[in-house]
């Protein structure tokens, strides 16, 4: 089978029956509306701030009447529209509206897009501008410094590749798929997660019993922390952690070291994500504290963002920031992967957020964090409570891996479909001939 005819265009090579037109040829002329003429009428209003750039929809909206419209709302939707943000529009706050917005209104800084239904599909629509190279070419018309925007005008005369209808249904349903499978995957994390919030609520105040079943938990007490089982003692964790070692890197000119600052910790997957190459004669000032395997870092600055982290064997021997209080376990007392729960539950961060001091810069001490109290279970119950946590984030890591691996897909394929460096077979596209646009 020979290749297909090949046409250069404004976007490149181009299949020859494809075309590249302006999105204002595509799309239809949409109405304004003044809410204050019709103060009666009660709508749902949508701004940019309303606007995921991540997912990429609507997940959120002020109710409004006409007589208390703010100024902006002027802009009536429907069902099938895309919006996309004329402010900063690198963000790429866009989103098709679902059929819970039809007949509402949007901010004025939305360029609304109604597809021409015998040109284009909304679903093609809404890909073509989420692409990169898209909002790219819209965002160089930019103007402004404080509140740097372009005009609807400045979108609609950007080109978009428009193959036939057919090619567009199926190039459309092959996004979607993936995109639905992307949102699946989201609604497991976020079951996984909650799971983990309630098994950690269960587990630190009836040790490891079955949530449900024939065994009873142990008798509990009542304790600082609440209820939990009447064995345990409750030890402030300066009595659990030993004393750690300070360092100033600029007496060690030549030595080279893994630096890791707060910004390196993922607050949501608790882990070490990044970190910076340092030599002692050029260290930040900062790099003071020498962790080991199995310690764990807790962020004194913003207690209550939650960056912590467990150290793995990869920066053993190296460097935190004075930013955190490194808690090191007295092996004979407490397991590392029991104190690093213990350490990262909601009640224990809260308890020490409320210690926190300062406004430009809150923070609290390392004292603030040693002298909160934690549950100490005995040795073998710790091992099987972080069992079964461990047991749940492996879940969610494993289900966060698959969703990276399907967003990578995503941007893959949406790159590769509609710049035609992938083409669908011709079989597939022919299912979608007789569609109905």
């Amino acid at each position: 089978q020979s290749p297909a005819p090949i046409q250069e265009t404004e976007l490149g090579p181009l299949p020859e029956e494809w075309r590249v037109v302006r999105l204002g040829e595509v799309v239809g002329k949409t109405q304004q509306v003044d809410p204050r003429k019709l103060p009666e009428w009660h709508f749902k209003y949508i701004d940019v701030s309303c606007i995921d750039n991540e997912r990429l929809r609507i997940i959120g909206w002020q109710e409004c009447q006409g007589n208390n419209a703010p100024s902006r709302a002027r802009k009536v939707i429907q069902y099938n529209d895309v919006i996309f943000a004329t402010v900063r529009p690198y963000l790429k706050r866009a989103a098709l509206v679902s059929s819970d917005f039809d007949k509402q209104v949007c901010s004025t800084a939305f360029c609304v897009l109604r597809a021409k239904p015998h040109l284009i599909l909304p679903d093609f629509l809404f890909f073509a501008v989420t692409r990169d190279s898209f909002v790219n070419a819209v965002s160089e018309h930019q103007r402004g410094s404080s509140y740097p925007a372009v005009t609807d005008s400045d979108v609609l005369r950007e080109y978009i590749p428009l193959p036939p209808l057919p090619e567009q249904r199926a190039i459309a349903h092959v996004l979607r798929a993936v995109q639905q499978a992307q949102e699946a995957t989201e609604r497991v994390i976020q079951a996984a997660q909650e799971l983990k919030k309630s098994l950690m609520r269960h587990l630190f105040t009836y040790g490891p019993v079955p949530v449900v079943g024939a065994q009873s938990p142990a008798p509990l007490q009542e304790t600082e922390l609440g209820p939990i089982p009447q064995h345990w003692p409750v030890v402030r964790l300066g009595e659990v952690v030993e004393k750690t070692q300070l360092v100033d890197p600029r007496k060690l000119p030549e030595w080279h070291f893994k630096y890791i600052d707060v910004s390196c910790i993922d607050n949501e997957r608790l882990r070490i994500i990044g970190w910076q190459e340092c030599q002692g004669n050029n260290a930040p000032s900062r790099a003071r504290k020498v962790i080991q395997y199995n310690d764990v870092i807790f962020a004194t600055v913003r207690p209550y963002l939650k960056r912590a982290a467990l150290v793995s064997s990869d920066f053993d021997k190296q460097v935190c920031s004075t930013a955190f209080c490194v808690l090191r376990a007295k092996p004979h007392l407490i397991l590392p992967d029991f104190l690093f729960f213990a350490v990262t539950r909601d009640s224990f961060v809260n308890a020490v957020s409320e210690h926190q001091r300062g406004s430009s810069y809150p923070a609290v001490t390392d004292s603030d964090v040693l002298r909160e109290y934690i549950p100490l279970p005995p040795l073998p119950e710790q091992q099987e409570i972080a069992r079964i946590l461990q047991a749940v984030d492996r879940k969610i890591e494993a289900e966060q891996a698959r969703k990276r691996a399907l967003e990578a897909l995503f941007q893959s394929l949406l790159h590769h479909l509609m710049t035609a460096k992938v083409r669908l077979p011709a079989e597939f596209i022919a299912r979608f001939a007789q569609e109905v646009p």
